[in-house]
């Protein structure tokens, strides 16, 4: 997924930048992050205000094992609906709501 690719995608959200992190990037709007791409796949923020709608898109949670503690954690990203990776029309809406919880996380 080039630059190119992604501004096309969330042209909703339009305008982007991008920053190299962690071996990925990060993708923003307004200084705001609100989704990254880590090892080749694209996931948007989320937020307890929208899980529900990710995860009925068939979205699933980013999570990693402690290496220290054992225990699961739980990231604030989701994958990327598979279904609205080819339209910027299909994509907008879960983009409305990752920025929209990119919004929420700076408040707090």
């Amino acid at each position: 997924m080039d630059e190119d690719f992604l501004r096309d995608l969330f042209a909703s959200i339009a305008p982007l930048s991008f920053r190299k992190m962690f071996g990925g990037l990060g993708i923003y709007t307004d200084g705001l992050i609100f989704a990254v791409i880590l090892k080749g796949e694209l996931m948007l923020k989320g937020d307890e205000h929208c899980c529900e709608q990710f995860e009925a898109a068939g979205m699933t949670r980013w999570t990693y094992n402690n290496s220290k503690s054992g225990k699961k954690v739980l990231m604030p990203y989701w994958s990327a609906p598979e279904q609205a990776m080819e339209s910027a029309e299909d994509m907008a809406p879960f983009a409305q709501l990752a920025f929209a919880a990119a919004l929420r996380a700076k408040k707090t």
